[in-house]
């Protein structure tokens, strides 16, 4: 053993063998608003807690904020994941974590021993019902916390990931936030109608053919079609195919693939509503739609629906693979790129193999941009990536702004474009300047029933696609574990500031306040205190962490073992 006592008392807290407290400190939340967060404003000491035979305790060793944690504060017992009276049993917020193993309980000592180190898959449901980390039960803004049977053996199993010892703990807690950012991305949608599923055929159909979903094997086909041949050549085939046929929709039913024949845009924005969950909607255009059709984009985002379409008379042509991936080599716009989710979408831009070989970085302020510059236009250059970084209050015409940006695609339009802005103009923008078989990763969460016009003629022309996705799997979590763990992404990178617990109220505030391009970081363990500290103020508080953060200011996992050592 070393004689250092700092590296003795780092090595006792990295195995969890340093003396356990008799008190656990923790922040609570009563209710809705910033007046409810805390005991009188501050954290509060409780008793430890200790595990049953089917428990354990864990220590909170990191943990990130999140928008969503703000959205709690906001909303309190109205958030949708919250099921119980908060001021007779408030609740405990962070669910961006690492945790280490301290006390086993009886029955779990053959899996689990003191110094096992774990993230945490937040979506946990039991029964179908949702007892999210951070939400339902006890999150990361305490120094301890028990983990019980929910999280360990839930609907979907065993909701903690393993990581390896070495591992950082800033960099494994970000994975939570980082795997929604990689679900976006490696998200697969269905290449032909749902098989045992319901298909809605609405419009004219007029020369149209069943082309390859002859092959196809859905439950029920709902025949809703003006032309009698289409409509016979349908029922021929549904009775080889074994398939029901039920003439006329009942003007209620929801469809897992719903096929619009011909350019009608009412009856596209009738038929949107109508899509199922995971539902694909098909325009099948002999023309081009005459208007603009109005979209619930809040529902392509959280739904995980798919607007696909062809401008020829094979129904079945608009179902090729949908490419999630950034194109190689082609134009990328990141648009909202200074906040934190920005932010993640530009370094894996520039990270993961397969880069664009341009990058349009663009937000609403020249003073957030101006860190985002500094942090990745070296990089970029590095890897032979040109990067472009544009704020829209330098250029004052709305209308110039959106020129320079289609002048900055080469002339071609972009390839990619990922929206984080939570604008419908957003979204109408980025499609304005795609090019051809383009992808819009619509990132950013609007509400349900958020109604978005969009000219639909590219989808059906073009091959322009639209995703969204919501969250992420233990699977996602697992996968993004693997890229931390093989240096493929550093989420460090991520880090704006970081706190000790009790910097947890004014991190929030920052938090809600955007006051910083990049994530917060809360190490709940400390033993000196640590007020929310960015880390371009590092030096001043703490010279000897921020010597070790690296050439561009970013966090490493070098400058948190200094913290280690220095604050424990």
């Amino acid at each position: 053993m070393t004689s250092d006592p700092i590296e003795s008392k780092l090595g006792q807290y990295r195995k969890s063998e340093e003396p356990l407290s008799a008190t656990n400190r923790l922040w609570p939340l009563y209710g809705a608003g910033w007046e409810n967060l805390g005991k009188e404003g501050g954290a509060m000491d409780l008793p430890m807690p200790h595990p049953g035979p089917d428990e354990l305790l864990v220590r909170q060793d990191a943990v990130g904020i999140c928008f969503s944690d703000i959205k709690v504060i906001r909303a309190g017992e109205k958030h949708p994941r919250i099921h119980r009276s908060m001021k007779e049993q408030p609740v405990v917020l962070g669910h961006e974590v690492a945790l280490t193993v301290v006390v086993v309980g009886e029955n779990l000592q053959e899996q689990y021993q003191p110094g096992d180190r774990f993230i945490v898959q937040a979506d946990i449901y039991i029964g179908g019902k949702a007892y999210a980390y951070g939400y339902e039960l006890q999150g990361g803004f305490s120094k301890y916390s028990i983990v019980d049977w929910r999280v360990l053996n839930g609907d979907h199993g065993n909701y903690l990931i393993p990581v390896k010892p070495e591992d950082g703990y800033a960099e494994v807690a970000l994975c939570e936030p980082w795997a929604c950012v990689e679900a976006s991305y490696t998200v697969v949608y269905r290449t032909q109608w749902q098989e045992g599923g319901g298909v809605w055929l609405v419009g004219d159909g007029h020369d149209v053919s069943l082309g390859a979903a002859v092959d196809w094997r859905p439950a029920k086909v709902v025949l809703d079609v003006t032309d009698s041949a289409f409509a016979a050549q349908v029922r021929t085939w549904a009775a080889d195919a074994g398939v029901e046929i039920q003439e006329g929709d009942d003007g209620v039913a929801r469809y897992d693939d719903i096929v619009v024949l011909g350019a009608d845009a009412a009856l596209c924005e009738r038929a949107f509503p109508r899509m199922a969950n995971g539902a694909i909607l098909n325009l099948v255009l002999d023309r081009p739609l005459e208007r603009a059709v109005a979209v619930d984009i809040g529902r392509m985002h959280y739904d995980h629906l798919l607007v696909v379409g062809t401008d020829t008379q094979d129904l079945a042509a608009s179902y090729t693979p949908v490419r999630t991936q950034l194109k190689a080599g082609g134009r990328c716009w990141i648009l909202g790129a200074a906040g934190p989710m920005g932010q993640m979408h530009l370094l894996r831009a520039l990270s993961m193999p397969g880069k664009p070989a341009k990058v349009v970085a663009t937000n609403l302020h020249t003073v957030r941009m101006k860190p985002v510059r500094k942090q990745f236009a070296r990089q970029a250059a590095e890897l032979g990536v040109e990067i472009v970084f544009l704020s829209r209050d330098a250029i004052t015409d709305e209308e110039a702004f959106l020129q320079q940006k289609w002048t900055e695609s080469d002339g071609q339009g972009y390839d990619d474009v990922v929206v984080m802005a939570p604008t419908t103009e957003a979204v109408q923008q980025a499609a304005l300047v795609v090019a051809d078989n383009a992808v819009i990763n619509v990132f950013a969460g609007l509400a349900r029933g958020t109604l978005v016009e969009l000219d639909l003629n590219p989808v059906a022309q073009r091959g322009v696609r639209y995703t969204g996705t919501s969250g992420s799997s233990i699977e996602d979590l697992r996968h993004m574990r693997d890229l931390v763990e093989s240096k493929q992404l550093p989420t460090n990178h991520s880090v704006a500031a970081i706190a000790g617990l009790e910097g947890v109220g004014d991190g929030l505030r920052a938090v809600a306040e955007g006051q910083f391009a990049g994530k917060v970081v809360i190490y709940p363990n400390l033993n000196r205190p640590l007020p929310l500290t960015p880390l371009t103020q590092l030096e001043t508080v703490l010279p000897q962490v921020a010597a070790k953060l690296d050439a561009d200011g970013m966090w490493t996992r070098a400058a948190e073992d200094e913290l280690l050592r220095v604050m424990l």
